[in-house]
């Protein structure tokens, strides 16, 4: 019998479960059985991607954003409370997976209570630090807290300074082992014609995920270029509406979101770490409207209009005027870097 790997991302957004894609991908071909194990939209992103794997459902962390960009750390430290009980109930329904489905080692991907002491239990997040204004040094260490709780931290980044996610995966001290995954993306970069103009690219929790999607619509709503707008909204069956030149998706599985990205100019989205990784995989033009009020995505945002690659503003100041300021930066890049799975695996082998 295979090796069996729990593979749990976060639902939060889509990001989390996307770029566990390649991981599974790889512990596929590395002879590993990955089990999926999720809630929400990102399980039903990775049962989409992989029907034949074995899918379990875990408990809903619930994690929604406030309206205004300035109750976001009153929303969280009110929702704290019920966090708490997730994990608890996340770690006593692991306890329980890993038991019935012969867990051999556990990869989560920013889910707190996805491990067992029994097996190898690895963390991936690209977040070291975790900003959050004033109190970044009290996120981040209550982070590392609930870190310690596995064996190992991989960041989806490389370590050199020329890197993706700044300081954000980037610590001066943390007396914790980590490595340095490189990059992660689902993608890869074809050769094909430009076909359209500006695909719109959504993600990420409501109610700010409807709120910009309610702003794009009417700001390109007259548009005279072709426009494909994906919703990031996954459901059972895939919808497509066209409005005028533009095409609405509720969502696309890998293979279509590849093609789309690859044949468009201009990609407009969210400044989260797996489209940036994405976007840099594919050598892509793209705008970042950072979701309001979320630190990481507003500093990673301005982290790369800083450096010249891509330019972004507040959600509330978006115009499509502002899509004149693309040709003036340069673009995200893919960096040279190979993941080592088989490296990054070995610590299953022992189980």
């Amino acid at each position: 019998m295979k090796n069996r790997i729990l593979v749990a991302p976060l639902n939060w957004g889509l990001g989390h479960a996307a770029r566990c894609i390649p991981i599974i991908k790889a512990l596929i071909a590395s002879g590993f059985e990955p089990v999926l194990a999720s809630d929400g939209n990102a399980l039903l992103l990775l049962q989409k991607e992989f029907p034949d794997l074995i899918a379990t459902e875990l408990p809903a962390y619930h994690i929604t954003y406030a309206k205004k960009r300035q109750h976001f750390k009153l929303k969280l430290l009110k929702d704290a409370p019920n966090l708490v009980k997730t994990i608890k109930a996340e770690k006593k329904a692991m306890a329980e997976i890993v038991e019935s489905h012969r867990i051999s080692g556990i990869i989560s991907d920013n889910r707190w209570g996805a491990y067992c002491e029994k097996i190898t239990s690895v963390f991936v997040t690209h977040q070291l630090n975790v900003l959050s204004g004033n109190t970044t040094w009290l996120s981040t260490k209550m982070h590392h807290k609930l870190m310690r709780k596995f064996d190992v931290c991989w960041v989806p980044d490389i370590a050199e300074t020329v890197n993706l996610s700044g300081k954000l995966g980037h610590a001066d001290a943390f007396n914790f082992p980590i490595k340095y995954m490189g990059p992660l993306s689902r993608f890869e970069k074809r050769n094909v014609p430009i076909t359209n103009a500006v695909l719109l690219l959504l993600s990420g929790p409501e109610p700010q995920r409807s709120l910009l999607e309610e702003k794009l619509l009417q700001e390109f709503k007259n548009f005279d270029k072709t426009i494909v707008f994906v919703k990031g909204v996954v459901e059972k069956e895939q919808t497509i509406q066209v409005i005028g030149n533009m095409t609405v998706y509720n969502f696309m599985t890998s293979e279509l979101l590849e093609k789309t990205i690859n044949q468009s100019a201009l990609v407009i989205a969210r400044s989260g770490y797996t489209t940036i990784m994405d976007l840099a995989k594919l050598d892509k033009k793209a705008f970042f409207i950072p979701t309001p009020g979320q630190f990481e995505q507003e500093y990673l945002a301005k982290r790369l209009t800083n450096l010249n690659l891509v330019p972004s503003c507040n959600q509330e100041d978006f115009k499509i005027d502002k899509l004149k300021s693309v040709e003036n930066f340069k673009g995200l890049k893919a960096l040279n870097y190979k993941t080592d799975f088989k490296d990054l695996f070995s610590l299953f082998e022992r189980e």
